[in-house]
């Protein structure tokens, strides 16, 4: 076996492991009993089907791709991508702490917008964006960028004034702004006061959790919740409809209604007519929270099969 075939082969199994494990452990703060190659294999190593397709004579991969990073010829970092037919979507990126002494984050992301122009797919999705936490400070630094709306699903420019409420609010929607004027006093059932209780942001005298005592952390990907699984975790799982909840960043019931869910692709199913997007209990419901979720790109581009 040639040399460089050996060093594709260790790069290509147990270097990326070590790296990431390293950067876990390093980064994180992880323990090594956390990240198994098993583990690391289904977070990393398990995503979409790669291919390739030809578009108007262009040609374009498609799928879960590793950007491996070399200095003089050894891996030092690896960048997890998915390419879509519409954009280079950044799904996580690690590399060894000993060459920390590059801003990774940058380095990458500017190789992907390359990507992303070269490939001709459009656009660049960074992944999430949290101010609080300082490993995601650089993303911001990339202009222009935009941010999803999480009620309306618009997108809306990232600039100074939208990064000055975004330091101040712990949830905000823009076009919840827009909509309504200035902001009103928060009432309890609001949708803030909603997104609150979820984070964990325990009111005074309510006992202390893991979980209250996460919205003191600046930066929530460092924390570990370490709580007893409780015997009655079915009770907290809510009653009734996803659209019942009011979820940012998924459909309305009335978006969904709107939408050819009759047409989806669908084999052997009896009964679908009859049933309802918001009744829970039926197939067609679980199938209308689905694509409240995930959008109304997957209804066009798969089938639902049921067994």
């Amino acid at each position: 076996m040639r040399h460089d075939h050996y060093q594709a082969l260790m790069d290509r199994g147990w270097r990326r492991y070590d790296i990431f494990l390293k950067y876990q452990v390093k980064i994180h703060n992880d323990p090594v009993s956390r990240w198994g190659e098993a583990a690391f294999k289904r977070f990393l190593c398990s995503g979409l089907n790669n291919r390739i397709i030809k578009t108007n004579g262009k040609t374009q991969k498609l799928g879960s791709y590793h950007q491996c990073y070399r200095v003089d010829g050894r891996l030092v970092a690896v960048a997890v991508l998915d390419l879509l037919y519409h954009a280079v979507s950044s799904v996580y990126l690690f590399y060894d702490p000993d060459d920390s002494q590059w801003d990774w984050g940058k380095i990458s992301a500017l190789r992907e917008i390359a990507l992303t122009i070269e490939g001709g797919y459009e656009y660049y999705y960074m992944g999430y964006y949290i101010p609080s936490c300082v490993k995601m400070r650089y993303k911001g630094t990339f202009a222009p960028s935009y941010l999803l709306d999480p009620e309306s699903l618009e997108w809306d420019l990232l600039d100074q004034s939208y990064r000055e409420k975004l330091d101040k609010q712990r949830y905000l929607s823009l076009s919840r702004e827009r909509n309504k004027g200035p902001s009103e006093p928060q009432q309890k059932g609001s949708l803030k006061a909603e997104m609150d209780d979820a984070s964990g942001v325990a009111p005074s005298g309510e006992k202390d959790t893991t979980k209250s005592r996460a919205s003191k952390f600046a930066d929530d990907e460092d924390l570990e919740l370490d709580e007893e699984e409780a015997d009655n975790d079915d009770n907290e799982i809510p009653e009734g409809s996803l659209f019942e909840y009011n979820v940012p960043g998924i459909l309305t019931k009335d978006q969904v209604s709107e939408l050819d869910l009759d047409h989806w692709k669908l084999l052997d199913l009896r009964g679908w007519e009859e049933w309802k997007v918001d009744d829970p209990g039926s197939i067609k419901g679980i199938a209308a929270e689905l694509i409240a979720a995930t959008g109304p790109k997957l209804l066009e581009n798969s089938a639902l099969v049921l067994f």
